[in-house]
């Protein structure tokens, strides 16, 4: 690979695009597009690969670039390094290559940045090994191609709670993490707050699953993550953390959890809340006509999904009359997955349970006859 390799170098200022096609058979990805970049650190190569459906960005030096083409690279039968009027293709005859030239319209390329890769917060190649125990990075620190969509909603997690805390300068920070399962996010979310953040951050994880527990505390354990711990518990049971909290976040907390997770933090007092719900089962399970929108509860997918929406849009109105401001905001995209409304809140002033207003969400409890944890939790009226 060392003539293309030379060929790209050399042609670095006119090049438009190398494509990387044909591939063998066992090669990890269909096809790579090669693109000279000009970053804050530097010149780079961006490789745009292509997996089904997916594609995974990875920038190289030029040093890189010469490890990348004898490994990743040669997994390619045919390549292609289309300059400003001419093209030369590489093809693969036996162990070497055969090269041949053509002349094309294209013209030089603009100065380009890195403007078609998405900046994520903890990017593919970050030597982290216990995002590789975790099961989110290869061996090399890539993202593995079935846990791509997983690593894009987690950045996108980390993105929003980045600019939640953007001005913050707190020292120390406790976060309780609702329903944490595997535990990718709270991993990352411990090392954004502290090797990104650098601060002595405390995260809490709670899950039934006790073997999931078990494993998570040993990877924690394995690589010092000194404040990071977990635990099996049940949020509608009690028995939780006792100090002072800074924030909660709830991914995905299974219905009802979802409103004592946030019951939980409001009377606790914690500055931030960062709710993902999931199975909003207990209003459509409750709802009956008596209005406008009578409509909707006619048919059993605009039930759910009306059910869904009504729920996370009382949950925000109660957040709100507790002292909070509330963003809702879109998680994810929709094709990703349809679990994609965020409520983000943040403490602003604290209200006493007898100056809590629920009127809003009263009047339309009442017309609708439906019941709701989290209005039952906050307004102590426990029958309701």
């Amino acid at each position: 690979m060392k003539e293309i390799f030379e060929d790209l170098t050399k042609k670095r200022d006119t090049l438009v695009k190398a494509t990387f096609s044909s591939p063998r058979e066992g090669a990890e990805f269909s096809r790579t597009v090669l693109r000279p970049v000009q970053l804050k650190s530097g010149a780079r190569w961006q490789a745009e690969r292509f997996a089904g459906t997916k594609v995974f960005h990875l920038n190289l030096t030029d040093e890189a670039l010469g490890g990348w083409l004898d490994g990743e690279g040669s997994a390619y039968r045919q390549i292609a390094l289309f300059s400003a009027g001419k093209t030369v293709t590489y093809l693969r005859r036996g162990a070497g290559w055969k090269r041949s030239e053509a002349g094309n319209a294209l013209s030089a390329p603009a100065v380009r940045g890195n403007n078609r890769e998405k900046e994520y917060l903890l990017k593919e190649g970050e030597a982290i090994p216990a995002f590789v125990d975790l099961g989110v990075f290869t061996a090399d620190y890539r993202i593995k191609a079935d846990k791509y969509d997983k690593y894009k909603q987690i950045n996108r997690f980390l993105e929003i709670v980045d600019d939640a805390l953007r001005g913050v300068n707190k020292k120390s920070f406790t976060l309780l993490d609702f329903g944490c399962g595997k535990s990718y996010l709270t991993f990352f979310l411990y090392h954004y707050l502290v090797k990104m953040r650098g601060m002595n951050a405390k995260i809490v994880g709670y899950d039934l699953k006790a073997d999931v527990v078990a494993q998570c505390n040993e990877i924690a354990e394995k690589y010092g993550y000194d404040g990071l711990r977990f635990y099996v518990n049940d949020v509608t049971k009690g028995g939780l953390y006792e100090g002072e909290i800074d924030a909660v976040v709830t991914l995905h907390a299974c219905d009802v959890a979802t409103d004592y997770a946030l019951a939980f933090a409001v009377e606790r007092g914690a500055e931030y809340i960062f709710s993902v719900p999931c199975c909003q089962h207990e209003v459509n399970g409750s709802i009956r006509a008596g209005g406008d929108f009578d409509l909707l509860l006619r048919h059993g997918l605009f039930k759910e999904r009306f059910s869904a929406l009504l729920t996370d849009a009382v949950r925000a109105e109660l957040l709100r009359a507790t002292g909070y401001s509330v963003d809702v905001l879109e998680f994810v995209d929709f094709s990703h997955s349809p679990k994609n409304v965020m409520l983000r809140a943040r403490r602003t002033r604290s209200v006493p349970l007898a100056s809590r207003d629920f009127s809003r969400v009263e009047g339309i409890m009442e017309k609708y006859g439906f019941r709701q944890s989290l209005y039952r939790l906050l307004s102590g009226r426990e029958g309701v």
